[in-house]
């Protein structure tokens, strides 16, 4: 099969792109807007407007395969690429990439993305993350069509894998709304709850971790008050943003351990995973800090999972962070390490290192692109699976459930 054509269209994605270092500096929010000047390359304001690209390829059959490009809401932090705005990159993609592909016969998925990976422009860069995960996900969906296969189905012969025969565990974000949108997942029953986006100290941590601290506990009677079905036990799962390595000290890590005792007290009778306790400001900084931090917690026997998530960008940085034993689970962060051939390889190493792998990504994406990585998720059966887009709550869980559960039921049809 054939490709015929490129179109591009540009887009919007379910979030903003929200400048995380003017964030940390204390830009304060008014309403849905943060007040205060931007401080990362590429933004004009503390939070605008999430973009996309829509890419479309026409096969020599006239059907039509679909994929997004798209990048994480915090963009240009934490080594991550810059931001990704429509007007800058259409251009590129259809001068630069369109060429690449029209009139190539579909081969194997890892062939095509080497072709994608190895490519740069004619200014001698690489293709932006953003744009080699869009391109992933047209290829993945253009071989399930010409193969008239789930996209699941043509991961799993790929790397010669089993799609799995149960949901994988979805985990919903709920931005600042951590009170409202607790009972959304209270009511959903989400697998794993509620991310709580703990990115400032003085107002959601805590100088000393209390507010954090006091939430948890808050959660926890939540759960327990109001579940409709007393076998319902989430994991509970806070993403800190480095935020509890501001308040100790990114070295202290036997206050951290400490502090994180009080937040398992918190969560009981509730699983607590702690997702990037400190950022260390460079990759081998925040290795360093997060490894030692991990073989403390395990030494003591603290019921807490700690996540690496930040400066853990690429294949590479996933390998770096497993084989240095810098946290018990690892985001996967699918925009950030461009093709999704990356994310699954990134999964399964996670698998074969005894380290748990959470397929994630960003509130910023699209339908289409969340839909595409839980297909990708059923052939590698990561830990956990990210509810996207949004921070709604309702709709990114309704996307991610629906395509597993469509997935299982026309497997068992089969």
């Amino acid at each position: 099969m054939r490709i015929k054509q490129l179109i591009c269209a540009p887009g919007r994605t379910g979030f903003y792109f929200d400048d995380q270092k003017a964030i940390k500096a204390g830009a304060r929010m008014d309403g849905n807007i943060y007040i205060g000047e931007a401080k990362t390359d590429g933004f004009t304001s503390v939070r605008q407007a999430g973009e996309s690209v829509s890419l479309m390829l026409i096969l020599e059959d006239g059907q039509i395969a679909y994929g997004d490009c798209a990048a994480v809401q915090y963009s240009g932090a934490g080594g991550r690429d810059p931001l990704f705005l429509a007007a800058d990159f259409i251009p590129l993609i259809e001068k630069e990439i369109a060429p690449l592909l029209v009139g190539k016969e579909l081969g194997s998925f890892r062939e095509m993305m080497d072709l994608v990976e190895n490519f740069h422009t004619a200014d001698g860069k690489r293709l932006h993350t953003a744009i080699r995960y869009g391109l992933s996900q047209v290829l993945l969906d253009a071989l399930a069509k010409a193969g008239k296969k789930m996209i699941c189905e043509v991961v799993a012969e790929e790397y010669d894998l089993d799609v799995s025969t149960a949901p994988i565990p979805i985990f919903c974000q709920s931005g600042d709304s951590r009170y409202e949108n607790a009972d959304k997942m209270i009511i959903k029953q989400a697998d794993v709850m509620p991310h709580a986006l703990i990115n400032n100290v003085q107002e959601k941590l805590g100088n000393k971790g209390e507010l954090l601290q006091e939430y948890l506990a808050w959660l926890s009677e939540r759960i327990q008050t109001y579940r409709l079905d007393p076998e319902y036990n989430p994991v509970l799962h806070i993403d800190v943003y480095g935020t509890i390595g501001q308040a100790f000290g990114d070295e202290n890590y036997v206050d951290m351990a400490d502090y994180l005792e009080t937040l398992v007290e918190a969560a009981a009778p509730f699983h607590l995973r702690i997702e990037g306790p400190m950022d260390g400001g460079s990759k081998a900084e925040t290795i360093k800090h997060l490894s030692a931090l991990s073989t403390l917690v395990d030494e003591r026997g603290i019921a807490v999972e700690l996540v690496a998530d930040e400066w853990c960008n690429t294949y590479q940085d996933v390998v770096d962070f497993v084989d240095a034993g810098a946290g018990h689970m690892i985001q996967v962060k699918t925009p950030d390490l461009g093709g999704l051939h990356k994310t699954i390889e990134a999964t399964l190493y996670c698998k074969e290192n005894g380290v748990k792998a959470y397929q994630g990504g960003t509130c910023n994406e699209t339908v289409r692109s969340a839909q595409i990585c839980t297909q990708v998720a059923m052939a590698t059966q990561p830990d956990q699976i990210l509810a996207k887009p949004g921070m709604g709550v309702d709709e990114g869980l309704m996307i991610v459930y629906n395509e597993m559960q469509d997935i299982l039921a026309l497997r068992r049809a089969q």
